[in-house]
């Protein structure tokens, strides 16, 4: 039994990746018109009045992801694994990120008494989970057993430049918009029209948006892995 909730623990974050891009693609495929995610965010997949033949299914990949990631988090805080207690501050806080990302996908708009209550939880969740990712993967990476022969200097080395790339969409996207507000500030929020004027589509916030959660599905299903991988030593000598 225990076996099995160890293998459980392991492979509910990839499940939750998997449920969250086959949830999106799915809304996107149900989008009343032409869906091009390089110029369409992610938030007009997820709302009824936006597309109401696939924001079920978007929601529902959300909540999923959401619900795997809570999962994972409570299951590794639960193993005692010391591996895992001294990164607890940071897999706590890719907890809460879950958590938020969950309420956002199923909790009722119109039953929320905060105003914009989804998008503060959508930006709460987003924060989370890179903060946690971050915290998580530089100790992942720097202790783990692919580096043990390099230096010290050099694993940290190593880590902070796999850190860097997993946080390099999110500072990308930042300067795109900046540049969009001084230099083109005409432009409307990003749509179809952008495509039609000619609009670089590294300029685009739904481009990056896009790139930054594939980035972060890559980065949370490989460092689930290696966390457990860590683990399971210790795990295993658990009577």
């Amino acid at each position: 039994m225990r076996a099995f909730l160890r293998q459980a623990v392991r492979t509910t974050a990839p499940f939750g990746v998997l449920a969250f891009w086959v949830g999106m693609v799915t809304a996107a495929r149900g989008y009343p018109t032409e869906y091009d995610w390089r110029y369409i965010t992610m938030s007009s997949l997820v709302y009824a009045e936006r597309n109401p033949d696939g924001f079920l299914w978007a929601r529902a990949g959300i909540a999923l992801c959401g619900l795997a990631g809570l999962s994972w988090t409570a299951g590794l805080l639960r193993s005692g694994a010391p591996l895992v207690a001294q990164r607890s501050f940071g897999i706590r806080t890719l907890g809460l990120g879950y958590l938020c990302m969950t309420l956002c996908a199923v909790l009722p708009e119109r039953l929320s008494p905060i105003p914009r209550a989804h998008e503060w939880l959508a930006l709460a969740a987003f924060v989370g989970i890179c903060a946690g990712t971050v915290l998580v993967t530089f100790p992942a990476v720097a202790h783990g057993a692919p580096l043990r022969s390099l230096r010290a200097g050099e694993r940290r080395l190593y880590a902070a430049t796999l850190v860097g790339i997993a946080l390099s969409p999110i500072l990308l996207a930042a300067l795109a918009q900046a540049y969009v507000a001084r230099e083109l500030p005409a432009l409307p929020w990003v749509n179809l029209a952008w495509r039609a004027r000619g609009v670089p589509v590294y300029l685009s916030f739904a481009f990056w948006e896009w790139v930054t959660c594939a980035v972060l599905s890559v980065y949370m299903t490989i460092l689930s892995l290696s966390v457990h991988a860590q683990s399971q030593p210790r795990l295993s000598a658990r009577p």
